[in-house]
């Protein structure tokens, strides 16, 4: 028995070829370059700015296919991938140093920009629709854990498969690296897509229960965090990764709270789990806030980076976020207001964040001189 079901209906057995055939045609582009003479082993830097490039497309076009687009909604959805693509593969990235800051601010929001326009197809081009909007918010936090589950797989594959023929004498490592991965994860983008609208139900039961496992958790070790802070006096290293990794973790506490939000009965009382979301976003916001110290300290003291700049406005966009959203939640805690506000909130606050990738990716390379 294949995935698709023997009593699957003819549109599940039809909507699970175009899915292979899209799934197929990601792994073949993240490869296609190599026609061109640019390699994954040589090229690190072309792969980096383009890989989304090559692989989110062919996602769109699921949706494209599964939604029924029209033409201004194609038209729409193709000017979304083609205007970024000219511009990260024209501009002169280099400003005369080995490394560019601003190519690899590019390449790393590139994929969440292009991520939005995805969420353009999901929503059938209604992107104004709040609902729509939440929509694919959950679809991401479910397409995120398919994924893993099936990178979990692939490793598991890729594993045996070194195996295997390291009992005959033959390194499949190479195989494995150039091949294996690179073709398995692009193709995995479009499966996991799938999967996630196919089986939908299966997580929704699941989502909830980890957004009360983990609330809990990200609040008492950002709680200790803060703790620490005022206890050693010390301040917070803004070097890149640490930089990114705050904006990762603020990110997962945004996530926590969106779900939690989704998966609540706008008819149930406030209980303690509602008290925990609070003082999650409380510790999120204080956090944000002891990472923009730091990064105005280094502003005054060694002047604006691409780097710098591009950390400052980070944690600006995702501050003004927390902010409001624990007015709202104390509002929501007081009974002022009803748990809706704060869901709207979060789907009305994505524009900003278009904006502010789009920022980064087009306009901050020329105005630093591509360096």
């Amino acid at each position: 028995m294949g995935l698709a079901p023997d009593s699957a209906s003819p549109e599940a057995r039809r909507e699970f070829v175009v899915m292979g055939a899209l799934a197929c045609g990601a792994a073949v582009a993240i490869k296609a370059p190599e026609i061109f003479g640019l390699h994954l082993e040589h090229d690190g830097e072309f792969y980096a700015r383009n890989v989304s490039l090559l692989v989110l497309p062919f996602l769109a076009g699921y949706f494209a296919w599964k939604r029924r687009l029209g033409p201004p909604t194609l038209a729409l959805l193709a000017a979304a991938f083609a205007a970024p693509a000219a511009v990260v593969n024209a501009y002169p990235f280099d400003g005369g140093r080995d490394t560019s800051d601003t190519e690899v601010l590019a390449a790393l929001h590139l994929p969440i920009l292009l991520w939005l326009a995805v969420g353009l197809a999901h929503a059938s081009g209604d992107w104004r629709s709040h609902d729509k909007r939440m929509d694919f918010v959950r679809f991401t936090g479910e397409w995120v854990i398919y994924f893993g589950l099936v990178a979990l797989g692939g490793g598991v594959l890729a594993g045996s498969t070194a195996g295997i023929f390291s009992a005959i004498g033959i390194d499949a490592n190479e195989f494995i690296g150039l091949w294996l991965v690179p073709c398995g994860a692009a193709g995995a983008v479009v499966v996991a897509a799938w999967l996630a609208e196919s089986r939908q139900g299966v997580l929704e039961r699941i989502a909830p229960v980890l957004t009360r496992l983990f609330t809990p958790l990200f609040t008492a070790m950002l709680a200790a965090f803060l703790v620490a802070v005022a206890l050693t006096g010390r301040g917070i290293d803004v070097g890149r990764g640490v930089l990114i990794f705050f904006d990762v973790l603020l990110a997962l506490v945004l996530a926590l709270v969106i779900y939690s939000v989704a998966a609540r009965d706008r008819h149930a009382p406030r209980g303690l789990f509602d008290l925990l979301l609070l003082l999650l976003v409380v510790a999120a916001l204080l956090v944000d806030l002891l990472v923009l110290g730091a990064i105005v300290g280094r502003l005054s003291d060694f002047g604006a980076t691409p780097n710098r700049i591009a950390a400052l406005g980070e944690n600006l966009v995702l501050m003004g976020n927390l902010a409001w959203s624990a007015w709202l939640y104390l509002g929501f805690w007081r009974g002022r207001r009803g748990s809706a506000a704060i869901e709207r909130w979060q789907t009305a606050y994505a524009p900003v964040y278009a904006i502010w990738l789009s920022a980064v990716v087009v306009a901050f390379p020329p105005l630093f001189g591509f360096a």
